[in-house]
C-alpha cells in the first residue's frame, strides 16, 4: 500500500464506546479526555512505516481512544508526523473528527535563524500554522507551549495561546513541562486574559515523579487537568527488559532518550520487583504503571506510545483494574526506594 492509498476504506467500531474505555473532565472544563491518549513521538514519522502507523491509529480509535498528540517536531524527520496524521485525516478519520480531540505543540527546534524555536509570538504562531497545514485541520483541539522559554517573557507566550482561541486555530490551550511556579504564573496571566489553561503535559512514572513536589497541588489550584507522557518511561516499565535488552528495542539504538546505560542492574531487580507486583494483581508491568499513574483521578489521562497494535491493545486492558489496595503501594514504595 503507497503513503497515499485510499482504497483501504476504514469504518470505525461501532461499539468504540461500549468498552472499557473511561473520560475523565479535564480540570475544571467542559473536556472529557480518555483516559488513555495516544502520542505520535515515535514510530509515525517518515522514517517509519506508514501502514503500521496507520494499523495503530485505526486500532486506537475502535478501542475508545478519541485523543491524538502531536507535535511540530514529531517525527523523524520533523514534521513527519503530523503529515502523516493528516493523511490519515484525509483517507480515514475525516467522518470522525467531531469525535476526536488532536492536539500539537510548539517549542522546540524546527527550523533555522532565531525564529524557529522557544516562546514567542512569532514563532509559536508560524508553527500552528505549518501544524494545521500538516494535518489537513482548520483547527486544533488542544495546542501546548512545549516548553517554558527561559528569555520570553510568559505574558508573551500566554498571550499567543489566547491569541489562537480567539482566532479559532485552536479550541484549549495547554502548557508542557513547566514547573509548579512557572504554571501557576501562566494560569494566572492566562485566566486575566480570559482564555484559561486547560490542561498541563509533564512527565511522569513510577520513576519519574517530580510532578508530586508541588506542581499537583497548583494544577489542582487552579482546576488545570494534566496528562502524562511516558508513563512507561519509555519502555522501561514493561516486560520488554526483565532479562536483556532486545535488538529492536529503543534502548538498543544509538539514538533517542532511553539508552543502554541506563538499563543498571539495580533498575532491572527493580523492574523485576515491579513485575512481580503486577503479577499479584493479573497485570503485566506496563499495565500496572499505567493504572498507577491514573489510581487516584489527579491525572486525567496517561499519553502512551506504541510501536505495534498489540502495545495498545495491552495498555488499554490496563483499565479493567485501576484500584491498588495499602500493601500494594507500600511495596511498590519499598521497591523504588531500593
Amino acid at each position: 500500500m503507497s503513503y497515499l492509498d485510499i482504497s483501504d476504506r476504514y469504518t470505525a467500531n461501532p461499539d468504540r464506546y461500549k468498552g472499557n474505555m473511561q473520560y475523565r473532565r479535564s480540570g475544571k472544563s467542559g473536556l472529557l479526555l480518555p483516559a488513555i491518549s495516544l502520542g505520535l513521538w515515535h514510530n509515525f514519522g517518515g522514517v517509519d512505516s506508514f501502514e503500521n502507523g496507520r494499523a495503530m491509529l485505526r486500532r486506537a480509535f475502535d478501542l475508545g481512544i478519541t485523543h491524538f498528540d502531536l507535535a511540530n517536531n514529531y517525527g523523524p524527520p520533523p514534521g513527519s508526523a503530523e503529515s502523516m496524521f493528516g493523511q490519515i485525516m484525509r483517507t480515514d478519520f475525516a467522518p470522525y473528527r467531531d469525535e476526536m480531540i488532536i492536539s500539537t505543540k510548539a517549542g522546540y527546534y524546527m527550523w533555522e535563524g532565531p525564529y524557529g524555536e522557544w516562546g514567542s509570538k512569532k514563532y509559536l504562531t508560524a508553527s500552528l500554522d505549518q501544524s494545521l497545514k500538516r494535518m489537513n485541520l482548520d483547527y486544533v483541539d488542544i495546542f501546548y507551549s512545549h516548553r517554558p522559554d527561559p528569555d520570553t517573557p510568559l505574558e508573551e507566550t500566554i498571550g499567543a495561546l489566547d491569541l489562537f482561541v480567539r482566532q479559532g486555530k485552536a479550541l484549549y490551550v495547554g502548557i508542557s513541562s513547566y514547573s509548579a511556579e512557572q504554571t501557576a504564573e501562566a494560569a494566572r496571566i492566562a485566566r486575566d486574559l480570559g482564555t484559561p489553561i486547560l490542561i498541563h503535559q509533564p512527565s511522569y512514572s513510577l520513576f519519574e515523579r517530580w510532578i508530586e513536589d508541588g506542581l499537583q497541588d497548583v494544577l489542582a489550584e487552579n482546576g488545570i487537568g494534566s496528562i502524562a507522557f511516558c508513563p512507561l518511561a519509555q519502555g522501561l516499565l514493561t516486560n520488554k527488559y526483565l532479562q536483556d535488552i532486545p535488538e529492536d528495542s529503543r534502548a538498543a539504538k544509538n539514538t533517542g532518550f532511553l539508552q543502554k546505560d541506563r538499563i543498571t542492574g539495580e533498575v532491572r531487580a527493580q523492574i523485576r520487583a515491579l513485575n512481580d507486583v503486577a503479577a499479584g494483581r493479573g497485570q503485566s508491568l506496563a499495565q500496572m504503571a499505567l493504572a498507577w499513574v491514573l489510581r487516584d483521578g489527579r491525572v486525567t489521562s496517561a499519553l502512551i506510545g506504541a510501536s505495534k497494535v498489540s502495545q495498545i491493545e495491552e495498555n488499554v486492558k490496563a483499565l479493567d483494574n485501576l484500584d491498588f489496595s495499602e500493601d500494594e503501594l507500600a511495596r511498590i514504595e519499598s521497591i523504588l526506594k531500593g
